[in-house]
């Protein structure tokens, strides 16, 4: 009977914890946001745009002046966000542009953004505040981060790093005022 008190007791904390964690991760809404989500609401659904933008290639540069037509009432950061994403980013595969068009869902054919590394790469570790949002450093300080021991083991590609190091080094630091509280320790 005590053994069974005691699976409960566990299984029950492990659901508490799981919840306290779902919804520390649930709206990360606060974070500036990534390349892809740009990207998604200048081409507004149009596959069209989105195809032809998927498949050039361009220098961060020339990203930024191509996209500044589009990105009317967009922040200048936003912009270079856009751009740096793109840069790493495109051509896409034209299968995955296909596949996206069969199902309904251009963010599927898109690779993730700086933003959506963070969050779901960052957190497995440790918290995004302590670790992420409040470092000031250039692209080659974000680079060097993935130097130590403990994130050169992590499971991302090149490309999915320089698109992190790109992400932070435009929109890192963040104020410790915007972020949520249950993200400050």
């Amino acid at each position: 009977m005590a053994g069974h008190r005691f699976a409960s007791a566990c299984a029950a904390l492990a659901l508490l914890l799981g919840a306290g964690a779902a919804a520390a991760q649930e709206d990360y809404g606060f974070m500036p946001e990534g390349g892809k989500a740009l990207l998604l609401e200048i081409v507004g659904g149009n596959l069209d745009t989105l195809r032809g933008i998927a498949g050039q290639t361009r220098s961060e540069a020339e990203w930024h002046e191509a996209i500044l037509p589009m990105a009317e009432g967009v922040d200048e950061r936003a912009v270079r966000t856009l751009a740096g994403y793109l840069a790493l980013n495109m051509p896409v595969e034209p299968a995955r542009l296909a596949e996206a068009e069969r199902t309904g869902d251009l963010a599927a054919a898109l690779p993730p953004d700086g933003r959506e590394l963070a969050w779901y790469g960052c957190q497995s570790c440790h918290s995004l505040f302590a670790g992420y949002l409040t470092q000031d450093r250039d692209l080659q300080g974000w680079r060097s981060m993935f130097l130590s021991p403990f994130h050169r083991e992590l499971r991302m590609t090149e490309k999915e790093r320089e698109t992190f190091n790109s992400y932070s080094a435009i929109n890192m630091p963040m104020k410790v005022e915007d972020v949520p509280e249950e993200l400050r320790f």
